[in-house]
């Protein structure tokens, strides 16, 4: 498969915006698309997104538009940067003007909840293509370093190797560097309860807790989402990867990650609607994952605390302090 000439990526959002630029970077004709015609417009007439990437410039071979039509003609890839609890939504709309054997690229991490499954899935499902043709990028992504050139490693991961080669090269720049992997399930998995226990980080510096606290959630998190993919039949390996350790260190710890951040006011006393309010009515991925994957746990017999706390705290009204402290006085056991 040739390096693509020409790649779509719909959504221009901070991280839709971001990878655009690192492909446009890495020598290909990118196409942009955005809901809002006037954020089309400004990245075409100023060169930049002040929206969501405010002070960086945009290379020339980024495009934008708000017609889907356009962005797709023709790509060898289309990559899908929305939210995972609209991605099912958005793609019923754009199915019908894909571009036949085009590969599709989620950047999404969640777990939808109404049926439970992982964004490939849910891409396989809706564009009913088959999964080879489903690739997830993963990684420690934090899009504002990424687009600012700072480097990362991430993860291109594709059950045909061949359509995952092709996108390492499509993506690798001189600060941006994917390795292949085709283990779609625990790349998915790590991507979206990743963005739970950084929740939980969050909750515990808001509480005035130290490192001690946030590398025992790290580790014991990494312990529950482990289970929950080798349940489902990934590879213990995986999880101790970029896109298992490496994204949960990245997004528990870093000021710039959302679901840290939003995790911070719930703790500090703020409800979710509060911190709803603060972050510009963006609510963090793991508000709404950890209740899916809460069931998905559930379904297959996986315990998963840090994530049943989470979820209890969002959405059942359980105080921050006392879902700590639940934590500590849970039952004793080896490791």
């Amino acid at each position: 498969m040739a390096q693509p000439e020409r790649i779509a990526v719909l959504g221009a959002g901070s991280w839709g915006t971001t990878f655009a630029k690192v492909l446009a970077d890495a020598g290909n004709d990118v196409y942009l698309w955005a809901r809002r015609p006037q954020v089309a417009a400004e990245i075409n007439e100023t060169r930049c997104n002040d929206s969501y990437l405010p002070g960086i410039a945009l290379p020339e071979r980024l495009r934008a538009t708000d017609d889907a039509a356009e962005a797709v003609h023709a790509a060898e890839f289309v990559v899908l940067a929305v939210p995972s609890q609209t991605l099912r939504e958005n793609l019923a709309g754009w199915q019908p003007l894909l571009p036949q054997d085009v590969t599709l690229v989620s950047l999404a991490k969640g777990v939808e909840l109404s049926t439970l499954k992982r964004m490939s899935q849910v891409i396989g499902e809706v564009a009913d293509v088959p999964m080879e043709r489903v690739a997830v990028v993963s990684g420690p992504n934090l899009a504002k370093e990424i687009a600012a050139g700072q480097p990362t490693a991430t993860v291109v991961a594709c059950s045909e190797e061949e359509r995952a080669v092709a996108l390492q090269k499509a993506c690798f720049t001189r600060y941006f560097r994917p390795y292949t992997n085709t283990d779609l399930v625990g790349i998915e998995i790590s991507g979206a309860c990743k963005n739970v226990i950084a929740l939980a980080c969050g909750i515990a510096a808001g509480l005035g807790f130290g490192h001690n606290t946030m590398s025992s959630l790290i580790t014991r998190g990494l312990a529950e989402t482990t289970r929950l993919g080798v349940a489902l039949g990934a590879d213990t390996m995986t999880f101790a990867g970029l896109a298992g350790l490496g994204d949960l260190v990245a997004t528990c710890a870093s000021p710039l990650s959302r679901n840290r951040t939003f995790g911070e006011r719930l703790g500090r006393g703020e409800t979710v609607a509060q911190a709803q309010e603060a972050a510009h009515g963006q609510v963090s991925e793991g508000v709404k994952s950890c209740s899916s994957i809460r069931q998905l746990a559930a379904r297959h017999g996986v315990e998963m605390p840090i994530t049943d706390v989470v979820h209890r705290v969002c959405h059942e009204g359980l105080e921050p302090g006392p879902a700590a402290a639940e934590l500590l006085g849970r039952e004793r056991k080896a490791e």
